[in-house]
């Protein structure tokens, strides 16, 4: 299998551990002060924060980096990398952070139309895709901020930069202006046919579903217009903004590159109500199930191909991942072996557990929760993940260049009925089958997450809390526990562990498997205390199996 992409920073790959600031945290050095060190005391490696362009280009063609030169001194001085995010022509579906020459001037840079009940038409507080002037700007913008970072940034604390921010249209599936209804009513165009055609076997399932019978029809689609190859329908109105965000996008990003090849991506706001939806909240921030709902024309599952193509200069897409099923949003962003990053998500326990999924089993580039510097380290819930998983970080980028070889798994809190809604997986890995559920107690079973590296032949590493780890042969009758050692790191960077304890009796439940426990294991009133709590975390297991007792 093709090894997963990995980010090189000098030299060497890289675990991006993050955290993404407020909306106005770096607008200031000052501010930036105060953050800086709860970064690195949460365990953080890599902090996501804005650079506006209304701040470094107030003035047309007059630009200041002064703030900027300073966060990133700052987080120099700190020993931390940077992601920066392009807040340019858009920032969650809307063009807030232009500058005050762009927002005043509607003639020059023309705003989308919201088509609204009764044929009414509203103005958007976002630039249209379908003029030049905007995307002309944005691009001289990003380009020189590039340039400015190649300049003063040698030793390369920024890292990475996305490239606008949740991008696509709120309100209306489809622009409404007259330059966007005139090209939607001309020929599609014969590149996007073309893509279509011969690459229809490896596009995304997500899109086949909306088109099911475009394959077909393919073949005689050359000068048709939007409606008349898609459908008059909102799927439809979605593949058309896609294309021209896509290609939007592609200009501001690819003359970013030529000025700094750093690695750039942009994000997407998902649609929160599909069907891999996990949530019961109201639709507040969170939009609904329409393209327009959620920002039409962004990277969602069922265009992202449409963004792979025609938006080359960006690396990757990545998901936003807040109230959607984790595992599911992992594997399709994985979509035809492109990295993983997930430059936002939910900052709380339930939201830090998943972390180890991307981790372990989907071999992320990296995780960012959001809102990272309005928690402290001591009640931050990625605080001990972070920790856990930053002395293990070569561990793990070992193992994701090798398909296969590890799993990342979670287990959450019980409902208060009892009932478990994260069951246990079993994981093939060689001869042995790996049984992953919650860690064994006599009281309420707790909480976990980690993950189970294959190291050779019936050889594991666990890492983690929370969890048993079962080992059975597929081939011979009787499997047993040779050793479960517990580890420590002595040097994160090579990846050496030394040996703690040697664990076998109550430990493995007297042979029958493996317990990483929690740090406060619940003992339900039994007046033996036979589950030790969680320690150092990390353990080394060796199975061993048996094809009869030895007898003739």
């Amino acid at each position: 299998m093709t090894a997963a992409p990995q980010l090189i920073v000098d030299g060497k790959p890289f675990l991006i551990l993050g955290g993404e600031l407020q909306n106005s945290s770096m607008t200031s050095a000052r501010y930036m002060e105060t953050v800086w060190q709860n970064m690195k005391d949460t365990g953080l490696n890599t902090v996501l924060g804005c650079v506006n362009w209304e701040d470094i280009e107030p003035r047309e063609g007059e630009f200041d980096f002064s703030e900027l030169e300073a966060v990133i001194l700052g987080a120099k001085a700190h020993g931390l990398r940077l992601v920066l995010l392009w807040f340019g022509s858009f920032k969650n579906g809307i063009s807030t952070y232009t500058p005050p020459w762009v927002k005043k001037n509607p003639t020059r840079f023309p705003r989308a139309m919201l088509r609204k009940a009764g044929g009414q038409l509203e103005i958007g507080d976002v630039l249209s895709i379908f003029h030049s002037e905007a995307q002309i700007a944005d691009r001289k913008a990003f380009s020189t901020l590039m340039a400015h970072l190649r300049r003063v940034d040698k030793e390369h604390t920024v890292i990475m930069v996305q490239v606008e921010n949740e991008i696509g249209l709120l309100g209306d599936s489809r622009d409404g202006s007259k330059a966007a209804g005139k090209r939607f009513h001309e020929p599609v165009p014969e590149d996007l046919l073309k893509y279509l055609s011969e690459d229809w076997d490896s596009i995304h399932a997500d899109f086949k579903s909306k088109f099911p019978n475009l394959k077909a029809s393919l073949q005689d689609a050359r000068g048709r217009s939007w409606p008349q190859v898609f459908g008059e329908t909102k799927a439809a109105d979605e593949i058309f903004m896609a294309y021209h965000y896509a290609v939007y996008v592609e200009e501001v990003a690819s003359a970013g590159r030529m000025e700094y090849p750093l690695p750039l991506y942009t994000n997407v706001w998902q649609n929160y109500v599909d069907e891999d939806a996990d949530n019961d909240f109201p639709v507040v921030a969170g939009g609904g199930g329409d393209p327009g709902d959620y920002p039409s024309g962004g990277g969602v599952s069922n265009v992202i191909d449409i963004w792979h193509k025609f938006a080359p200069s960006l690396d990757f897409i990545a998901p936003d991942i807040y109230l959607n099923d984790y595992a599911s949003l992992c594997g399709k962003y994985r979509h035809r072996n492109q990295a993983l990053f997930i430059p936002e998500q939910r900052r709380d326990d339930y939201g830090a557990r998943r972390i180890w999924k991307a981790f372990g089993s989907f071999q992320a580039l990296g995780t960012s929760p959001f809102g990272i510097d309005t928690l402290t380290p001591e009640t931050n819930p990625f605080t001990r993940h972070y920790k856990l998983l930053g002395s293990v970080s070569k561990l793990i980028l070992d193992a994701q260049q090798n398909l296969g070889s590890s799993v990342g798994f979670f287990f959450d809190e019980l409902e208060a009925n009892g009932k478990d809604t994260t069951p246990p997986i079993s994981v093939q890995f060689g001869e042995y089958q790996v049984k992953i559920d919650r860690a064994f107690v006599f009281g309420k079973a707790g909480s976990g997450a980690g993950m189970v590296i294959n190291t050779g032949p019936g050889k594991f590493i666990l890492i983690g809390w929370g969890f048993n780890a079962t080992f059975k042969s597929a081939t011979r009758p009787f499997t047993g526990i040779l050793s479960f050692v517990e580890k420590s790191v002595v040097d994160a960077e090579r990846g050496i562990l030394r040996t703690e304890r040697k664990l076998n009796g109550d430990e493995t439940r007297s042979g029958l498997f493996c317990i990483m426990p929690n740090e406060e294991p619940d003992y339900g009133g039994f007046p033996i205390c036979v589950t030790i709590p969680a320690r150092t975390m990390i353990a080394e297991v060796e199975a061993y199996s048996i094809a009869s007792n030895g007898e003739e």
